[in-house]
């Protein structure tokens, strides 16, 4: 096996990718999607689709658009189709956008491109509408801000069915795998059932208020994905040219940024959380023994540490990796005359 195709089967590994029999993911039934559109069944269920499986190639895609973005976000569309209650997406494409470090708005130029796009896809026989949309968060997780919130509620109002999908480049480097979330809005008033305590991701200080008036108004939906033999094609030829990059590229410098940034912000949530320690200790006298306010102490406490041991493991993968390839590139020479080796740069 080749350096390209170890690369290519390491990146499916650590993605989850699974090779099926997923040929009538690319048959497009018009008839069979129309009737879905005449049926509607999410206005029955807000919480109706709950799966996204997402082509090998169409989640590449996405992820080399968004680092593309750098600190900026970007922007693009998906085409597929509904089956059940799942979305399959085939493919992505990007959008010509102009983004900023915090939002993305699509403007004329983009839409008429869009429109381009799709009527030349239906000539040359690709068929599959556009399900969705997504974009980049640099460096803040994967989740629906209030731009975005009203962004995919519009969609949803006129384009049913339709999904937002977020990427962060960042964390995508930093980890080694795409950092990826899919979403869909409940409809304006409904007023969703409590659930139990979702999955724990790191939100920016300067995010969380943002992150928390909304995150009632969506949900996550599960992402599983796949491949063909056109997309196994399609990625070797990827692979063949930029697997010399991805070798030589190191975690540790292409997130320094990222990870100054994170220890300022946990630095920051450090700081918070002592001033309400302090302050419930003045009150403290007020209140009853086993009284529940104060466990909101403990819960940031713990979401603090559960930050700063994330950004020690992906440290300590970086450097691992750094070490590995100078153990393959730069072996010691036989020591001879008792001289210890040159120390490594990092």
């Amino acid at each position: 096996m080749g350096e390209s195709s170890t690369a290519r089967a390491r990146w499916e590994l650590e993605n989850n990718v699974q090779t099926d029999e997923v040929e009538s993911y690319f048959r497009y039934d018009p008839a069979e999607q129309q009737a879905i559109q005449t049926q509607k069944p999410w206005t029955k269920d807000p919480n109706y689709y709950k799966h996204v499986r997402i082509s090998a190639l169409a989640l590449l895609k996405m992820a080399m658009h968004a680092k593309s973005g750098g600190n900026l976000e970007i922007m693009g569309m998906l085409q597929g189709k509904v089956v059940g209650d799942t979305f399959i997406v085939v493919d992505a494409f990007a959008l010509p956008v102009e983004g900023t470090e915090t939002r993305v708005n699509a403007q004329a130029e983009a839409y008429e491109y869009l429109i381009d796009f799709a009527e030349t896809n239906k000539r040359t026989g690709r068929l599959e509408n556009m399900v969705g949309w997504y974009h980049s968060h640099p460096g803040y997780g994967c989740w629906l801000s209030g731009i975005d919130v009203g962004t995919q509620m519009t969609q949803q109002q006129y384009q049913e069915p339709f999904i937002a999908v977020v990427v962060d480049p960042h964390r995508t480097i930093a980890a080694g795998k795409v950092e990826i979330g899919a979403f869909r809005t409940y409809p304006e008033g409904y007023k969703p059932p409590d659930e139990g305590p979702s999955e724990y991701q790191t939100i920016p200080m300067n995010k969380i208020e943002d992150f928390g008036v909304h995150c009632k108004q969506y949900y996550s939906l599960d992402i599983t994905y796949f491949k063909s033999a056109v997309d196994s094609h399609m990625l070797d030829l990827l692979w063949n040219k930029y697997w010399v990059n991805t070798l030589s590229s190191s975690p540790l410098l292409g997130t320094r940024d990222l990870m100054a940034g994170q220890v300022a912000d946990i630095a920051e949530k450090l700081e918070a959380a002592e001033g309400q320690l302090a302050h419930s200790g003045r009150i403290g006298r007020f209140v009853a023994p086993g009284d529940k306010k104060g466990n909101g102490n403990d819960q940031q406490l713990l979401k603090i540490c559960r930050d700063a041991s994330k950004l020690s493991v992906e440290q300590i993968k970086g450097v691992s990796s750094q070490v590995i390839k100078d153990l393959l590139f730069n072996p010691a020479p036989l020591l001879t005359n008792g001289n210890a080796p040159a120390p490594m740069e990092l």
